[in-house]
């Protein structure tokens, strides 16, 4: 199963993900991921004048679309540019995320590592778009 399911009854939303285990203040922390396009017309204007402009108008989107789930889970919306770029509150739940793998596994640079990882899922995810919409010549590599 890809998404939870059953966690707003009133509609067919469903977020990406819900920790099994209270994250904070007794409540499960439930998330959404999104990734956009950067350059998209409907951003351009915004990204010309600040980086991850497109990130945060995503982030405030989802949060809005899941105000039904504050009642009983914390939301995280994770909004990503396909330049990198990324909301302040995704930059600041890694980092807190990556002090709590360190407090763990001792390794002080974890936040470091998956502020990397994601980075690559970025590059990896804007070579499958692009190769998608490449056109063909009729050559199969």
């Amino acid at each position: 199963m890809k998404q939870p399911s059953g966690l707003v009854r009133s509609n067919v939303k469903h977020p990406d993900g819900l920790t099994l285990v209270p994250w904070q203040s007794g409540k499960p922390l439930t998330w959404d991921v999104t990734v956009v396009y950067t350059l998209a017309d409907t951003y351009v204007s915004q990204t010309s004048r600040s980086a991850g402009a497109a990130a945060e108008l995503a982030a405030s989107r989802k949060s809005s679309r899941y105000t039904d789930l504050l009642q009983f889970h914390l939301f995280q919306p994770i909004a990503v540019e396909t330049s990198g770029s990324m909301d302040s509150s995704t930059a600041t739940f890694f980092t807190d995320l990556g002090r709590k793998i360190s407090s763990v596994s001792g390794e002080v640079r974890e936040a470091s590592f998956l502020f990397q990882r994601i980075s690559v899922s970025v590059q990896r995810f804007n070579s499958v778009l692009h190769d998608s919409f490449a056109p063909s010549d009729g050559f199969v590599d």
